[in-house]
């Protein structure tokens, strides 16, 4: 399993990119996979092979309009761990004292706080 993070944009398609990047946020949403769109990127969870088509249908819709297309993808890999997209978050957040991935979060274990990894 593994979190993708990734931001998916036109290039020459003018100051805003709002409509190109909300189609390509709503093919992340509709594919049934956990996701989280922050202002930079979007966030989506899976196995490799069940991201990576979204992640391309995705960037085949910005792209849509005959524009030129910049891509940024970043994944953190880590098999045998699910739930990550939001666990990884209250693992920083326990440390500070907070918790704002809500009560659905499992604790970590001591083993996942020693790895250096949120």
């Amino acid at each position: 399993m593994a979190v993708f993070a990734f931001s998916v944009s036109p290039l020459g398609a003018g100051e805003s990119v709002a409509d190109s990047v909300a189609e390509a946020v709503r093919i992340v949403r509709d594919s049934g996979l956990p996701n989280r769109t922050t202002a930079m990127f979007t966030e989506i969870e899976g196995e490799w092979d069940e991201v990576m088509p979204v992640v391309r249908r995705a960037t085949e819709a910005v792209g849509a309009g005959g524009h030129r297309v910049s891509l940024v993808l970043k994944a953190d890999i880590r098999p045998g761990y699910t739930g990550q997209l939001d666990a990884k978050v209250a693992r920083v957040e326990e440390r500070l004292g907070g918790s704002a991935a809500g009560p659905d979060v499992v604790a970590p274990d001591d083993d996942e706080a020693a790895t250096g990894h949120a």
